[in-house]
């Protein structure tokens, strides 16, 4: 059992979060491809000093390798931006409302005005040898069980190119990915124990989903940066997996303690491995590589933006099960709504418009899916096809005009899904009470002293779904009385 207060164990994430909009300084469209590219050029890169006047370390251990980078693009969604060929465009003002969101949710404090910056990166990522990054947003928190852990700044930045191939002395680069708009979190080391550390990346986790984000492999970057007393600070890139999380941590405490009886107490960044441990990758980057953005004005955030998007904050995962909860849905259905974010959308905007029983949207949309796939050898995604929003609304609104009941909705959908006509699909053979009653005092005679349940069951399986089985369940127990 380690003891990380004795250790003196301090941590703090860093989380990268792509955004789903157009490129932040380009416009140009944000979609990853894997067709033959239109061209390639040829880029070297030098270190250049920031606004001290120093050339960072990192940036002179990359400038010291000498390699050459080549860029593969596509002429109908490459920019010139990208090809640092052209001055950058004005920040995307979509990118810039997401990210002024999470850092809403996260408490912060937005700065009015702010300047973009040029952060220099040679190891090719980058055709220009920078990323550009604003500070927009301050000093917020987020909950955790062992107590809140602050938010040092929230960024909204350029993403880099992605590599395709890597030999000696030479990498492939292609870019689609550079300029796409990253959200970038930063915490204080207010993280005392490796549990602390992973509950706080699935929360910060948990209020990106709520906003206009990137989803799949990629789409986010996590770091943590680790220290134990006396060791310097360790960044840990590919921090992603939460089942390796406390893993990754802890084995990094025990790299560190190793290093002190060693001697050695220089930090740097390592990158994380799938077996929990990591390795080397470049020293610590440091302020140094840092200036000013000369082709962009000061970016201006006024207080009518903040007010507007105060306004239509998102609402977390956790907020939603709860309400969830309070409208009678079952915690199934509850899971598998806010499982598919495109399904929940779905269902938020069903039952907002139309008042009707949650349980019974949450079925037609997840469940009941699920089951006529199963049934029909059709697919999720083919069943989806069917049986899109527009129709739930048509289903709904027969249900509100009395043309159907909601026990007839099933019934529908499956008809539907045989390809019968919505017109023809709502025509329900309606059975009449004095029948049912019928029916009802017959199967109580020949099978005495069950419960109604055991009798609605059974009158159910009678007439396959004609019944309206509220108006039912009354006849059974008036009989039963």
């Amino acid at each position: 059992m380690i003891d990380y207060a004795k250790l003196g164990f301090k941590a703090g994430l860093e989380i990268h979060q792509q955004l789903d909009t157009p490129k932040l300084f380009s416009g140009a469209p944000s979609f990853l491809r894997n067709d033959k590219p239109d061209y390639i050029v040829m880029r070297k890169l030098h270190a250049v000093a920031g606004e001290s006047g120093i050339v960072d370390e990192a940036v002179a251990h990359e400038a010291s390798l000498d390699k050459e980078f080549f860029y593969e693009g596509y002429n109908d969604t490459i920019s010139l931006v990208e090809l640092d060929q052209e001055p950058p465009h004005s920040v995307n003002e979509e990118a810039l409302n997401t990210a002024l969101t999470v850092a809403l949710l996260l408490n912060c404090e937005t700065y009015p005005v702010t300047q973009v910056m040029r952060k220099t990166v040679i190891d090719g990522s980058n055709t220009s040898g920078f990323q550009r990054t604003v500070l927009i947003a301050h000093d917020g928190k987020v909950e955790t069980s062992f107590g809140n852990v602050r938010i040092a700044t929230v960024c909204l930045e350029e993403d880099s190119a992605r590599v395709i191939s890597k030999e000696k002395g030479k990498i492939i680069y292609r870019l689609d990915r550079l300029g796409i708009p990253l959200v970038e979190i930063a915490t204080y080391p207010d993280l005392h124990n490796a549990e602390q550390v992973k509950e706080c990346a699935l929360k910060l986790g948990e209020i990106l989903r709520a906003c206009k984000v990137k989803r799949g492999i990629g789409t986010i970057r996590q770091d943590v940066n680790v220290s134990v007393k006396g060791h310097d600070r360790v960044e840990i890139k590919g921090f992603q997996d939460p089942k390796m999380m406390i893993k990754t941590v802890d084995c990094e405490i025990d790299r560190q303690l190793n290093d002190l009886k060693e001697g050695k107490t220089v930090g740097g960044v390592r990158n994380g491995l799938p077996d929990g441990m990591s390795e080397f990758l470049r020293p610590m980057p440091g302020a140094s590589r840092m200036y000013p953005e000369t082709d962009l004005s000061l970016l201006r955030i006024g207080r009518a933006r903040i007010d507007m998007l105060k306004k239509n904050l998102p609402k977390l995962k956790t907020d939603i099960r709860d309400e969830l909860r309070k409208k009678g849905v079952s915690e199934d259905l509850i899971e598998l709504v806010l499982d598919d974010s495109e399904l929940f959308d779905e269902f938020n905007i069903l039952i907002n418009v139309y008042s009707v029983d949650a349980n019974l949207v949450a079925k037609m949309v997840t469940l009941w899916r699920q089951e006529f796939a199963s049934k029909s050898g059709k697919s999720f995604d083919d069943v989806k096809l069917i049986l899109n929003e527009k129709v739930y609304e048509e289903i709904l609104n027969a249900i509100n005009d009395e043309k159907i009941t909601v026990s007839d909705v099933k019934q529908v959908l499956i008809k539907l899904i045989d390809g019968v006509k919505f017109s023809d699909a709502i025509k329900i053979e309606k059975i009449s009470d004095d029948l049912i009653e019928k029916e009802i005092r017959e199967i109580v005679k020949s099978k005495p002293g069950m419960r109604a349940n055991a009798y609605m069951g059974m009158l159910m399986a009678k007439f396959k779904g004609k019944l309206d089985a509220k108006k039912a369940m009354e006849l059974i127990n008036r009989v039963l009385s």
